[in-house]
C-alpha cells in the first residue's frame, strides 16, 4: 500500500516562503517586520520546503505568502496584501491619488531596476550595462532626498520597503555611488537603522555589508 501524501499542516500564523538573498523576498520580510506581527519565515533550500511551496504556488517560486488557507505569490501583491491585512502602521496613503503614486513608483522600481537583476543576487554580480543603468537611475533620484525624508515625501511607504533592500545590495552589485548621490546614501543609512529592516535581514544578507 502506498503512503498517502498529505498537504502541509494548516498554518495558524502568517508564513512567508522566501530565498536567503531574494530581493523581492527581502521586501516582503521588511514589510512583515514593520508590521510587527507574529509570523514565520521559511527559507527555501530543502526538499521539504520546496514541497510545501509547491502546495501553495503553482510555479513553485518564492516569495510565497500563506495566511491560514489563503496563499499569495508575486512580491508586490504580497506587500499590498500585508498592508491591507495588517493596517497598523499604515504603509500606503489613505487618498486614492497618493495610493496610485505609490503603486506607480513600485511598478517603475520593478520594471526599471528589479527586472534586469537576477532573482537571487549573489557574488557573481551583474553586467556592466545593468550596473550603469542602475547607478544612473539612483543618481537621478538622489536630489529628492535633499528636501524630503522618504522617496515620495514625508511618509514612509511600501515604496521605501522596496527601495531599501535594493540599496542594501549595491556593494554586492558593484555599484559605487558618486558624491552627488550623498542625499540618497544618507537616506539609505537611516532606513538601514530601522529595527524592522535589521530584523528583516537573512543570515546571508547580513554579510552583504560586513
Amino acid at each position: 500500500m502506498q503512503d498517502k501524501i498529505l498537504p502541509p499542516a494548516r498554518k495558524s500564523i502568517i508564513t512567508l516562503y522566501t530565498g536567503n538573498t531574494c530581493l523581492m523576498g527581502h521586501c516582503c520580510r521588511f514589510v512583515l517586520q514593520e508590521k510587527d506581527v507574529e509570523s514565520r519565515i521559511e527559507y527555501e533550500g530543502s526538499d521539504e520546503i520546496a514541497a510545501e511551496i509547491a502546495q501553495y504556488n503553482p510555479y513553485g517560486e518564492t516569495p510565497t505568502l500563506v495566511d491560514r488557507d489563503f496563499s499569495i505569490y508575486n512580491g508586490q501583491i504580497i506587500i499590498e496584501y500585508l498592508d491591507e491585512r495588517l493596517p497598523h502602521p499604515p504603509l500606503m496613503p489613505v487618498d486614492p491619488v497618493n495610493r496610485s503614486r505609490v503603486r506607480l513608483m513600485m511598478y517603475r522600481l520593478q520594471r526599471d531596476w528589479f527586472a534586469p537583476l537576477p532573482k537571487d543576487i549573489s557574488a557573481t554580480g551583474v553586467d556592466e550595462q545593468t550596473r550603469q543603468h542602475l547607478k544612473d537611475g539612483l543618481v537621478a533620484i538622489s536630489p529628492l532626498f535633499s528636501g524630503q525624508s522618504y522617496l515620495l515625501g514625508e511618509e514612509f511607504t511600501l515604496v521605501d520597503c522596496m527601495l531599501a533592500p535594493l540599496l542594501w545590495r549595491l556593494p554586492l552589485l558593484g555599484v559605487d555611488l558618486p558624491e552627488q548621490a550623498k542625499p540618497l546614501e544618507t537616506y539609505a543609512r537611516r532606513i538601514f537603522e530601522r529595527p524592522g529592516f535589521v530584523a528583516s535581514l537573512s543570515d546571508v544578507e547580513q554579510t552583504m555589508r560586513s
